[in-house]
């Protein structure tokens, strides 16, 4: 038996430890139930199961899993819409979250895989303070993609 306070109270039968606790207002918890004798403390168990979930609750918070992002390109892209999307890729990097970068190929442009190449390599090197390549660009049916991870620090 544990006291409210968290002294030790010793071995005593269940009536009087459930007379103990009503005495102080409190609840008779079984924390051991398997140790020999059983162990038992004196709480607020509404104090505890609130304070328990507040607990979890902060740790849910700071937990954080990272996300795959995406970006799509086209063969055609412009060298400033490039540098907007390549911003926006860093961004997303620094932030702790993967990305799928796609070059997206229509008609004609499938004639000329390593133009989309190109731009998404340049695009590797350019983030290379922030990212690695996880996976090199490589040709998924009209799609080419390349997989960027944030780097470790």
């Amino acid at each position: 038996m544990i006291g409210d306070t968290g002294e030790q109270l010793g071995v005593m039968p269940l009536r009087e430890a459930l007379a103990r606790a009503r005495e102080a207002g409190l609840d008779l918890v079984e924390v051991a139930p398997t140790a020999n004798p059983p162990v038992c403390r004196i709480m607020d168990f509404g104090k505890y199961k609130y304070e328990q979930a507040k607990r979890e609750r902060v740790a849910h918070k700071k937990s954080r899993s990272s996300e795959l992002k995406g970006m799509r390109l086209s063969p055609k892209i412009g060298e400033h819409d490039l540098q907007v999307k390549t911003r926006t890729v860093g961004s997303f990097l620094k932030d702790g979250d993967k990305v799928r970068v796609s070059m997206w190929f229509r008609g004609r442009e499938m004639a000329h895989p390593q133009v989309g190449e190109q731009i998404l390599r340049r695009m590797a090197q350019q983030l290379a303070d922030v990212g690695v390549v996880e996976r090199a660009p490589l040709m998924e049916g009209r799609n080419m993609i390349m997989i960027l991870a944030p780097k470790k620090t």
